[in-house]
């Protein structure tokens, strides 16, 4: 007879692999090639779909640096709106699970857990980016200044209308922080 810690344990892992197939996993494109030493360094993120883990957060920021063994470092940190001089941080770690697919990542903040990183626009020169996840459930516009000139804000959202995100719900990160 199974125990229940054994049957929950089942069932889990049964959810999450049914979970991984759903059909809002459509196609999502990418873009072909990544150099991540280019990549490395601090990002300003610039907008966002809400989501608890960056709830109440601005002045959020993401840095990556490379590790000996091709992985990336990640730390996240954001000022609490209310209490601007508390500030939440977030340490992970970043990797390519398929080489003929640089542009998917996979990015894991705590054990065993991870999510999808896709790189779904990049400047040719590394000043913006947009990542999202196939789910349609999470998008980040980042940028390597506080500010992302209009133009190109809106050439990004509506790349990501066209990909299947509702940009109606994003919402715009305050960088107002020294």
């Amino acid at each position: 007879m199974a125990t229940i810690p054994g049957t929950l344990l089942v069932s889990c892992i049964v959810v999450l692999t049914f979970w991984g197939c759903s059909t809002s996993n459509r196609a999502l494109p990418v873009v072909p090639s990544v150099d991540l030493e280019k990549y490395s360094g601090q990002w300003y993120e610039i907008m966002r779909l809400p989501h608890g883990f960056e709830s109440g957060l601005k002045c959020v920021t993401a840095t990556y640096s490379l590790k000996p063994n091709g992985d990336i470092n990640v730390l996240n940190s954001g000022h609490k709106i209310y209490e601007p001089s508390q500030v939440k941080t977030a340490t992970g770690t970043a990797w390519i699970p398929d080489a003929s697919e640089p542009a998917k990542l996979k990015v894991r903040f705590f054990w065993p857990f991870s999510g999808n990183y896709w790189i779904i626009a990049l400047d040719p020169n590394y000043r913006h980016v947009m990542i999202g996840d196939p789910s349609r459930e999470y998008l980040w516009i980042l940028c390597r200044e506080k500010m992302l000139p209009d133009s190109t804000l809106q050439l990004l959202l509506s790349q990501a209308t066209a990909q299947g995100f509702d940009v109606s719900k994003l919402e715009r990160v305050s960088q107002d922080c020294n």
